[in-house]
């Protein structure tokens, strides 16, 4: 296959917009007790096999990595909310990838994207946003506890919040200048930003930017760590209490793959003869691979990167783009010392920015239609405040059915959201 400059050069793009989840997807996953740099290894295999597939099979030029949300939801839902443990958790995801192959090979997922309101997918996609960014201004520091209202916000005064707001601020800088790797600048000038505090403010400053994990390394390069390949809870996790999770797993991924795979074919023209995606069937099915992938490498699920238009805007037009990509994101494997000294409020300021680009969304709800407004509502916002991407769409879909039955509107609730109503009410339970 004979490369075309143009496609490289827009690989190379989406590549510098996306190798952030290599620092951000540990720095979540790590918190459900994984080996840091093991989840290094595992994210960037994920990011090779999926992008590769996406390229040569699907032969759309669109990245495949471990998507954000899914991590926080397999971190702060799957293990330290229901209890799972982390074997367990990439267990579910593993039956996820398989649910989602075999409904889209079989075609199932028309009447799933068709039951579930549009409202709600927008409000699921902005709500895991904002959950992102408390994550990451709680990472920060930034976000503290407060015996009278829960939270606050810690003193403008302390290196944490003063590091983090210039980091924040130099990134959306380069942001809105269209900077090709905007995130990943940011996040390198935030962690140089931050190396004195530890000599300027002493050692307990420094262990709260995680820095003190800097002096264990005696360099910044070693061998991957795949000590978290097979390390997955197969039968374990295909219990009767644990199908909400798998569930979640397989509805998000779902609608975050057709969400972006349609928004990208909108912006790019990479669109069939009747408007759908390009090789939708086969984008899919790479989506669900990953995630399949993702469960036996030990990684949160693998989905299509809305940052892939930023190759697409390059002139990237075929799967050139994303096997380009790919390769791109092997030599990091030998880099987890590097990806590793990556403080926590470093890491955070792409949380936190990532979380504000997914509440495009919002805009799409008819919120002066109240039978729609109040459930995308719930759901946008119960996502944070519970702590919960479960808790959010349960209740977002509940609402939707209860207030359209009783205004009239029973032609907006399908048999397939009834089902799907009878499954959120088990994830209650739980």
């Amino acid at each position: 296959m004979k490369l075309n400059k143009t496609e490289v050069f827009a690989g190379i793009s989406s590549f510098l917009a996306t190798v952030y989840i290599v620092i951000v997807n540990p720095a979540i996953l790590s918190q459900a007790g994984m080996p840091f740099n093991a989840v290094v290894t595992s994210t960037i295999i994920v990011a090779f096999f999926g992008s590769l597939m996406m390229g040569w099979y699907a032969k759309n030029p669109i990245i495949v990595a471990p998507g954000m949300g899914m991590n926080a939801f397999f971190t702060f839902t799957a293990v330290k909310h229901l209890g799972l443990t982390y074997p367990q958790a990439l267990g579910a995801v593993f039956w996820a990838g398989v649910f989602f192959m075999l409904i889209s090979f079989f075609n199932v997922r028309e009447n799933v994207l068709r039951a579930i309101p549009k409202a709600i997918r927008h409000a699921v996609s902005a709500g895991i946003g904002l959950f992102i960014c408390f994550v990451g201004l709680q990472n920060a520091h930034i976000i503290i506890d407060n015996p009278a209202t829960l939270v606050g916000l810690n003193s403008l005064k302390d290196p944490n919040t003063i590091t983090f707001f210039a980091g924040l601020f130099f990134t959306a800088i380069l942001l809105i200048r269209k900077t090709p790797g905007a995130i990943v600048y940011g996040i390198i000038a935030t962690t140089v930003l931050a190396i004195p505090i530890g000599r300027w403010w002493g050692d307990a400053a420094a262990y709260n930017f995680g820095l003190s994990t800097v002096v264990n390394y005696s360099g910044l390069f070693s061998a991957p760590d795949f000590s978290l390949l097979f390390s997955l809870d197969i039968l374990g996790s295909f219990k009767f209490a644990f199908l909400p999770v798998i569930f979640v797993f397989a509805f998000t991924d779902l609608f975050d793959g057709i969400s972006t795979l349609v928004g990208l074919s909108e912006a790019s023209g990479l669109k069939e003869e009747n408007g759908e995606p390009k090789n939708l069937r086969k984008s899919l099915l790479t989506d669900a691979m990953s995630t399949l992938v993702a469960g036996i490498s030990g990684s949160s699920p693998g989905t299509a990167f809305i940052e892939s238009a930023v190759g697409i805007s390059q002139g990237g037009k075929t799967g050139q783009t994303a096997i380009v990509a790919a390769f791109l994101f092997l030599p990091l494997m030998f880099l987890s010392p590097l990806v590793s000294m990556v403080p926590a409020v470093a890491s955070s300021v792409a949380l936190v920015l990532v979380g504000a680009f997914m509440l495009e969304p919002i805009k799409l709800i008819k919120w002066n239609q109240m039978d729609e407004g109040i459930p995308a509502f719930l759901a946008l916002t119960l996502i944070p405040f519970s702590y919960s991407i479960t808790q959010g769409i349960v209740f977002g879909l509940l609402a939707w059915t209860i207030l359209k039955f009783f205004v009239g509107k029973k032609e907006d609730i399908s048999l397939t959201l009834i089902i799907i109503n009878i499954l959120s009410v088990l994830a209650l339970c739980v």
